[in-house]
């Protein structure tokens, strides 16, 4: 049986990760998908959010175990998350996305629920994961330099009149369908387990499991890479929106398996701890609906603040910010890094934009969303810190 007061801190902890997975949906992982393409005139800013908010949930649930567990389970080193811990690492850094929201500023996800959820690990007395956040640390201070680089390189070839258009821009197409192939899915893998597109299709094969998936990779990669360039033949302009809907497609959905589990990671302990266990494949359902919501209610506004006052954005300088943001987003899944997908997508907005001198790119936006990002991550760990040490002093008189 589970107590009267166990329930009602499971509620409101619920509750809290609703309110998380609302505005992250609202921020990050609604708006930063297809602001590029928002950007360049390829989808209006309503029809975005109503796309994101699918692709999101869907993205959740077939990717988001990964990212869910590490939060979970990774950051804090000899505690498990209290019921009160959980609460109000998720109230501290919901209100802090949500204040980012409505300012018109996107405030790194990761960044603030990572603070929160060590703040109060630490506050309950565990210890740094040190390796952990070594590893973290690296993928976030990598994102700007590697996200920007391939997209400000990709955007130049691009605009260079001695690439052929239909050339670069279906080639980019195959490296897409290269990585799409393996990326993992829970649908496709056995029980807990993901599994890629490549992988299952080279299991079937009689041939060596590694150069048959290499060749089932570049065989999917080749048929993106056609498919386009026939899409291309028939109406240039079309071809490019279609490739830059279908990028932001992939990013939207990328998103959701990565940012879901910066809601749903701090309930993971809790649920342990109870006779209420749901199945993670529901838990990450409950989540993605909470995503959906918010990017159906919140997101429009975010979307406009990074499509139109960060950089000037045309299809090619477009379509050069996603392809970096959807190979960086599925690799922090893969690793169950957390990852803050407003970091992706301005690091890449950013570098694309100065592929054309720098037109269009606000420095001044960018000097303080940098700072805000900063601000998030101390400023959450310290109010989770100080409002559990408060709380634990105010249930002990």
């Amino acid at each position: 049986m589970v107590g009267t007061a166990t329930l009602v801190t499971l509620l409101v902890a619920s509750l809290a990760s609703l309110f998380m997975a609302w505005s992250i949906g609202a921020g990050s992982s609604g708006s930063t998908p297809f602001a590029p393409a928002v950007g360049a005139n390829a989808i209006s800013v309503m029809r975005a959010g109503f796309v994101v908010g699918i692709l999101g949930l869907l993205g959740a649930v077939l990717q988001g175990a990964n990212v869910t567990e590490a939060v979970g389970k990774e950051l804090v080193v000899g505690v498990t998350l209290s019921p009160v811990a959980a609460t109000v690492g998720l109230i501290v850094a919901a209100t802090l996305v949500a204040i980012g929201v409505f300012a018109g500023y996107p405030i790194a996800t990761a960044f603030t629920v990572t603070g929160a959820v060590v703040g109060a690990g630490l506050a309950m007395g565990g210890a740094p994961a040190w390796a952990k956040y070594r590893e973290i640390a690296t993928l976030w201070m990598l994102v700007p330099f590697v996200g920007g680089g391939i997209a400000y390189g990709t955007a130049v070839t691009l605009r260079d009149e001695r690439v052929p258009e239909r050339v670069a821009v279906p080639l980019l197409a195959g490296i897409v369908g290269l990585i799409l192939a393996n990326v993992g899915f829970v649908l496709l893998g056995p029980a807990g387990e993901a599994a890629s597109v490549a992988a299952v299709t080279a299991s079937q094969l009689p041939a060596p499991a590694t150069p048959a998936r290499i060749g089932v990779s570049l065989v999917l990669a080749a048929i993106a890479a056609v498919a386009l360039e026939r899409d291309l033949a028939r109406d240039e302009a079309a071809g490019q929106r279609h490739f830059l809907l279908a990028l932001g497609g992939l990013v939207a959905f990328s998103a959701g398996g990565s940012q879901v589990g910066l809601a749903l990671g701090p309930l993971l302990p809790l649920l342990e701890k109870t006779t209420l266990a749901l199945p993670l494949t529901a838990l990450l359902l409950g989540g993605g609906i909470g995503l959906l919501v918010g990017s159906w209610t919140g997101a429009p506004r975010m979307i406009k603040a990074i499509s139109q006052d960060y950089s000037s954005l045309g299809p090619r300088r477009s379509i050069a910010a996603l392809i970096p943001s959807f190979a960086i987003a599925q690799t922090a899944v893969f690793f169950g890094i957390p990852v803050s997908f407003n970091e992706i997508i301005v690091s890449a907005i950013v570098g694309s934009g100065y592929a054309a001198g720098g037109a269009g790119v606000s420095r001044e936006k960018i000097a303080k969303t940098v700072l805000a990002w900063i601000g998030s991550l101390v400023l959450a760990f310290a109010l989770s810190y100080g409002t559990f040490v408060a709380v634990n002093i105010i249930m002990r008189i």
